[in-house]
C-alpha cells in the first residue's frame, strides 16, 4: 500500500544544523532555507538569532559586495538576508528591534555618500519598514534619538527606496496615538518645506520627481486617513501644513524662481492637481464628463486657490512660451514645436481649478484669456489626444458650472454629505462662497471671446475638404464629437441651458444657420454612424459558429443577445444590419474544412507583386 513507504523527506538544513562547524553562508546556500524559517524551523531560528549571524545578515544588505563577483550572484546573499531579516518571524524581530547595535548598523547604511546602491536601499528600506510595522515603539525611540535623520534621507531620496521609507513613516505606525507622535515629529523637522525645496530648478531631475511623489502621496494618505477617523481626533499636521497658503505659495516661487526648466513645473504642478483634487484619482476619468464636479469627496481649501491666483499670469506664460524642446519625428512627420509635458500640466491644472467653480479663479483665467489659448493648441496640435482630453474637461467645467445654491458648502465633506475630520486645525475652508459667482461670465467668455460655436463648425469643414481629397482624419475630432454633443445637451437641459440658448440666438445669422445644419444633419449622422460603430464591435466580439452552444453546454434561455441599448432605433437597427452584411463573412459549418497540409502550388512572384504598393 502507498502508505508503507515513509515519502517523508527530512530537509538537508537540519542535517546542516547538526554539525557543529556549519556556517550561515552554507545555511543559505539551500534553497529551502526561506520556506523552513517561515515555517518557524526553531533549530534555524535559535542559529539566525545569534548575534554573529544577525550582524552578518545585516552586513549583507547594508555592505557593496565586492565588484569582482558574477553580477548574476553578486547579490544573491544580500537579497536572500533581506528576506530572512523581514519574513516576520517574531524571534528575528525582537532580536533586531531590540538590539541598539544591530539598529546602529541599519543606520550606518544612511551616513555613506550618495549615491546609494538602488538594489541595497530597496533592502535597507524594506527591512526597516518591517520594524516601523513591527517594533514600532523601539525603532521610533531610536529613530527620534537621531537628529541628522530626516535630512538623511532626504539627502538620499534620489532612490525611491527612500520614498518608500518616509511613507512608511506616516502610514504604518500604530496606535493612532504614536502615529500622531510621529506625524508632529515629523512636522517639527519640517519634512513638507523641505521636500518642498527640493522642487527647485538647480535640483537634480531624479530627486525633484522623487520629492514631487513623496509629497502627492502624503496627500492622499492623510486625506484618507482624515476621512476614515471619527471628527475629535487631532487633526494631521502634515496635511495642514501642506495646504496651507504659505507653503503653496513657497512650491510655487520654486517653480517660477529663476531659469524655469521642464522638470519643476511638472513636479510642481503635480503637487497641486493632488491638493485640488476633489476625488482620489482611478475610475473618474472613465466617467461621464457632464457629472464631473457634482460627486465630490470633499470640496478644495480656500488657501490653495489663493495662493494659485496671482501665477495665473505665470502658467498663461508658459503656454505662449514653453521650455524650449527639439523637434521629435512622429508618426505622422516631423513636430517642430512639441506641446511638452509642461504645457500639458497647465492643461491640466486650468481643468482642476475651473471644477472648483472658484469664482476669481474663472474670473481671471477669462481675463487672461487662458480657455482661447488652450483652444488655439486643442486645434494645433490636433494629434495629441492628452491635451485634447483635457481642453475637453475645461468646457465640461465650464457648461456644468454649478450657481450658488447648487456649489458645496464650506468644510470637507463625503459621499453621503456629511463633514468630515477638520485636516487642518479648524483651519481648512471649502471654496469661498461669500462673494457671487457669475457662470455667465465663463459661459460668455467661451462661446463670444473663445468662438466656440465657430470654431467647431470651422474645423469640422476643414475635416471634410482634407477627407474628401484622399486625406486622413485629424485626430481631434474624436474629442470634438464630444464638446459639440456637451453643447447640444446643455441647450435641451442644464445648470446654464437659458444662457446658452441667448448665446446661440445672438449668433451671426448665417452661423446661426450653419450650427443648427451642423446638429440637424452632419452631428446626428455622426452619433448614428458611431452608434452603430460600437454596437457592431459588441457584436463582433460575441461571434461564434452554429456548434458553440453545443461545445460549451450553454442553453438558449441563458445565452440571448442584447443590442437593444446600442441600435436603439429603427433606422439604427437597419443601418447596423446592412454593416453586418458588409463586414462579417458568414460561417458555413456544413462546408467542408480545408485540409492544411494539402500541398499547394506556391507562386512567389504574385506575393512579391502584391507587397509593392
Amino acid at each position: 500500500m502507498f502508505w508503507k513507504f515513509d515519502l517523508h523527506t527530512t530537509s538537508h538544513i537540519d542535517q546542516l544544523l547538526d554539525r557543529e562547524d556549519v556556517t550561515l553562508r552554507e545555511l543559505m546556500e539551500e534553497d529551502d532555507v526561506l520556506q523552513e524559517c517561515k515555517a518557524q524551523n526553531r533549530r534555524l531560528l535559535l542559529f539566525l538569532s545569534q548575534d554573529h549571524c544577525m550582524q552578518e545578515l545585516v552586513s549583507l544588505i547594508t555592505t557593496e559586495p565586492p565588484a569582482d563577483l558574477e553580477e548574476r550572484s553578486r547579490f544573491k546573499f544580500p537579497n536572500i538576508a533581506c528576506e530572512l531579516l523581514t519574513s516576520d518571524v517574531s524571534i528575528i524581530n525582537d532580536k533586531l528591534g531590540g538590539e541598539e547595535s544591530l539598529l546602529e548598523m541599519l543606520y550606518h547604511f544612511l551616513e555613506q555618500d550618495p549615491p546609494l546602491n538602488p538594489l541595497l536601499a530597496s533592502f535597507f528600506s524594506k527591512t526597516i519598514g518591517n520594524l516601523i510595522a513591527r517594533k514600532t515603539e523601539q525603532v521610533i525611540t531610536f529613530l527620534k534619538k537621531k537628529e541628522g535623520f530626516i535630512g538623511l534621507v532626504l539627502k538620499h531620496i534620489d532612490a525611491s527606496a527612500m520614498m518608500d521609507l518616509l511613507l512608511r513613516l506616516i502610514s504604518c505606525v500604530e496606535p493612532a496615538p504614536l502615529r500622531q507622535e510621529v506625524l508632529h515629529w515629523l512636522n517639527e523637522e519640517k519634512l513638507v518645506q523641505r521636500l518642498t525645496e527640493l522642487i527647485h530648478t538647480g535640483k537634480d531631475e531624479e530627486r525633484q520627481s522623487n520629492a514631487s511623489q513623496t509629497l502627492c502621496d502624503i496627500i492622499r494618505l492623510s486625506r484618507d486617513q482624515a476621512n476614515q477617523m471619527q471628527e475629535n481626533v487631532e487633526a494631521d499636521p502634515l496635511l495642514a501644513v501642506l495646504e496651507s497658503q504659505e507653503s503653496v505659495a513657497g512650491l510655487l516661487k520654486n517653480m517660477f524662481e529663476g531659469e524655469r526648466s521642464e522638470a519643476s513645473i511638472v513636479n510642481g504642478t503635480q503637487v497641486l492637481l493632488t491638493l485640488l483634487e476633489t476625488r482620489r484619482p482611478g475610475l473618474e476619468g472613465l466617467m461621464d464628463l457632464y457629472s464631473q464636479g457634482y460627486e465630490r469627496s470633499y470640496t478644495v481649501n480656500s488657501s490653495i486657490l489663493n495662493a494659485i491666483e496671482p501665477h495665473l499670469k505665470d502658467f498663461q506664460q508658459l503656454l505662449l512660451d514653453p521650455p524650449k524642446k527639439s523637434a521629435i519625428l512622429t508618426t505622422v512627420g516631423v513636430l517642430e514645436q512639441p506641446l511638452g509635458n509642461a504645457r500639458l500640466h497647465v492643461a491640466r491644472l486650468v481643468a482642476a481649478l475651473l471644477q472648483t467653480s472658484a469664482p476669481t479663479i474663472c474670473q481671471e483665467l477669462c481675463n487672461l484669456a487662458t480657455i482661447d489659448l488652450l483652444l488655439d493648441l486643442f486645434f494645433k496640435y490636433s494629434w495629441n489626444n492628452f491635451l485634447h482630453f483635457q481642453v475637453e474637461l475645461c468646457v465640461a467645467a465650464i457648461l456644468n458650472h454649478p450657481s450658488s445654491e447648487e456649489r458645496p458648502s464650506p468644510g470637507l465633506q463625503n459621499h453621503d454629505g456629511k463633514p468630515a475630520a477638520s485636516n487642518s486645525g479648524g483651519q481648512v475652508e471649502g471654496v469661498e462662497t461669500g462673494r457671487t459667482s457669475d457662470p455667465q461670465t465663463s459661459i460668455h467668455n467661451l462661446f463670444q471671446k473663445c468662438r466656440l460655436v465657430q470654431r467647431i463648425l470651422d474645423a469640422w469643414e476643414e475635416n471634410d475638404k482634407i477627407q474628401a481629397e484622399g486625406g486622413t482624419r485629424r485626430g481631434n475630432m474624436g474629442h470634438l464629437t464630444r464638446i459639440a454633443n456637451m453643447v447640444v445637451q446643455n441647450l435641451e437641459k442644464g445648470p446654464v441651458q437659458a444662457q446658452i440658448t441667448d448665446l446661440i440666438k445672438e449668433l451671426p445669422e448665417d452661423c446661426r444657420g450653419r450650427w443648427e445644419s451642423f446638429v440637424d444633419e452632419t452631428l446626428r449622422e455622426t452619433n448614428r454612424r458611431n452608434t452603430v460603430e460600437l454596437a457592431f464591435s459588441d457584436y463582433q466580439i460575441q461571434q461564434m459558429t452554429a456548434n458553440f452552444v453545443d461545445q460549451f453546454g450553454f442553453n438558449d434561455e441563458e445565452f440571448i443577445f442584447n443590442l437593444t441599448v446600442c441600435v436603439c432605433s429603427q433606422a439604427n437597427a437597419a443601418a447596423f444590419e446592412a454593416c453586418c452584411k458588409e463586414r462579417i463573412r458568414q460561417f458555413d459549418d456544413a462546408e467542408e474544412e480545408e485540409d492544411i497540409w494539402e500541398e499547394k502550388e506556391i507562386n512567389y512572384a504574385t506575393q512579391a507583386k502584391s507587397r509593392t504598393r
